[in-house]
């Protein structure tokens, strides 16, 4: 049964393409050879999607809060894809996705809100898609500095190309897209040299493919269209055999020589800054893709000065979320042989300090930047990258419960046998970790460390960001809290007399030891005077102080 183009099908076709992707990763990893060899664009593609679903999901769990009936329209839906694809575009490839998407939103926005609710009831669904296909391609031409033909860019124009001449319904357009972006992925080894030397597509382009297919399965309502080859026999073939129809002559660009970092960030800047901005990074190095609006940008580039790429986007605005990848490092690591281990641990953690903490004990680490909680995907990598056939996965994060089950699923169906611990803080983490013990049956190794972890009770200290009701009372705004077991039991007004009062009731329930972990600008001196204080009141606990660095949690305390 066709399906109409409202918030509902924007949230199936993020689901079908988060599935395909999903599905395709690997095949799409394998043929990234442009425009770095970094094996990559397949993750980057399905991580990008993971955040753009998220946000469209967190917008329907919002709805069903609201009470029985109400439901997000379509303007709302796509605008939460967009700005979810944007904040967590990852590579080339999937920053031009999000710029790609961000373009069918404009479209499909200023229709839902020429619909007054936005259900989709008064607007023509072909015509929409066929506008919003055209205006993806131009926003994205827009976003990067040096479109190069023979990669997802002419895909993308092709899907449009078919889109615009087919007559019929909505899912008959998405059909026609789809089956035009296949035509065009056949034909990009003719187009670009590299691609033909290797015998493979664009894998960016393959990416796009699959996004394509699952619009496709959103708006037909039914499974979305066979999946596209990596390895063409006949474009390959007539690349290598010189075949290649004139007008599609293979560009010779240079995968392999090129810059030495990656740079991407987010940064709120305004227009013309941005403009400014991207003058300054393409006389810099290549690969320069801005893409977003509104005051909100994100930013990539191939360049030899890190360092220069991330003081531009600091004079254009502001920068955050910034992620620097040395692509030699990457691609020897990714090349690199291993016989795989027979056991690993994979904790995600905040801040430096515990990252190296946990490194140091021997787990592989995922660390959690501020204000950005690990995608499944990212969890999956790290599961991989353990190289394990048994794997203990320790989210320590109650928040992550729901992503980390995810992970360990997809690891799974991977041949990986994989432990959940259900760590709900990094101290938790850290307990399970002292007792991990490779020797020992998986099963008993597990049950000691899920035994260290429960019996490891937790607390945070963080300041209020506004007023608020609380299980200990109202806070004000820069009050300190104090949560033991995830649930706010002190209100104070510093830190360390806080955390006092807070250790006290933590251990009148008993303990024999007691970690401090010690966020980002806490002196030392708090962590001396707590010291004193459980020296002073319970004289059979033991103390340990690490200096975490995390953000989110000035303090976090674990007794044991």
């Amino acid at each position: 049964m066709p399906h109409q183009l409202d918030a509902d099908a924007v949230r199936a076709w993020c689901a079908h393409a988060l599935d395909a992707l999903g599905g395709a990763r690997e095949e799409i990893d394998a043929i990234n050879v442009y425009p770095v060899a970094d094996g990559d664009t397949g993750t980057n593609l399905y991580l990008t999607v993971e955040s753009a679903a998220r946000a469209v999901d967190a917008v329907f769990d919002g709805h069903a809060t609201s009470g029985p009936g109400s439901r997000p329209g379509l303007a709302e839906a796509v605008r939460a894809m967009a700005h979810g694809a944007l904040i967590g575009a990852r590579g080339n490839s999937g920053t031009i996705l999000a710029q790609l998407l961000r373009g069918m939103s404009e479209v499909f926005s200023a229709a839902g809100d020429a619909d007054g609710a936005g259900d989709g009831d008064h607007h023509d669904d072909a015509a929409l898609l066929r506008r919003a296909l055209r205006r993806a391609v131009e926003s994205a031409y827009e976003g990067v500095a040096r479109p190069v033909e023979g990669t997802v860019l002419s895909v993308a124009t092709a899907a449009a190309e078919a889109a615009e001449v087919t007559p019929g319904d909505g899912p008959a357009v998405a059909r026609a897209a789809h089956e035009g972006a296949l035509t065009a992925l056949a034909a990009t080894p003719c187009q670009l040299e590299v691609l033909g030397r290797a015998g493979v597509v664009d894998a960016g382009g393959k990416g796009l493919v699959e996004v394509l297919g699952a619009l496709v399965a959103a708006l037909a309502g039914g499974p979305g269209p066979a999946r596209a080859a990596a390895a063409p026999d006949r474009a390959a073939h007539d690349w290598l055999a010189g075949g290649c129809p004139a007008e599609a002559a293979g560009t010779g660009v240079p995968a392999d020589d090129g810059p030495a970092f990656e740079v991407i960030y987010l940064l709120e800047a305004d227009d013309a800054a941005v403009a400014r901005l991207r003058a300054r990074l393409d006389a810099l190095g290549e690969s320069l893709v801005v893409v977003g609006g509104d005051g909100l940008w994100n930013v990539h580039v191939h360049v030899d000065d890190a360092g220069a790429a991330v003081e531009a986007g600091i004079d254009a605005g502001r920068p955050y979320r910034v992620r620097i990848t040395h692509f030699g490092s990457a691609a020897t690591e990714r090349t690199r042989v291993h016989e795989p281990v027979q056991r690993a641990v994979v904790a995600v953690v905040p801040g430096e300090g515990l990252a190296a903490l946990c490194d140091e004990a021997g787990a592989t680490v995922v660390a959690v930047r501020p204000g950005e909680p690990p995608a499944s995907g990212e969890l999956v990598q790290a599961v991989r990258r353990a190289n394990a056939r048994e794997v203990v996965l320790l989210p320590n994060d109650a928040d992550l419960r729901h992503t980390a089950a995810a992970a360990a699923e997809q690891a799974r169906a991977e041949g990986v046998r994989v432990a959940l611990i259900p760590t709900r803080s990094p101290v938790q983490g850290i307990a399970a970790l002292a007792v991990h013990e490779p020797g020992r049956r998986f099963d008993e190794d597990v049950v000691a460390m899920t035994s260290a972890a429960g019996a490891t009770r937790h607390a945070e200290l963080v300041v209020a960001e506004r007023q608020s009701w609380t299980m200990a009372g109202v806070c004000q705004a820069g009050d300190v809290l104090g949560l033991i077991d995830g649930d706010v039991a002190v209100i104070g007004a510093e830190l360390a007399a806080t955390a006092e009062t807070v250790l006290d009731r933590m251990l009148a329930a008993g303990g024999e030891m007691v970690t401090l972990v010690l966020g980002a600008d806490v002196p030392d001196a708090v962590a001396d005077r707590l010291q004193r204080h459980v020296r002073g009141g319970h004289l059979a606990v033991d103390t340990v102080v690490y200096r975490g660095g995390q953000h989110a949690a000035r303090l976090i305390i674990g007794v044991e």
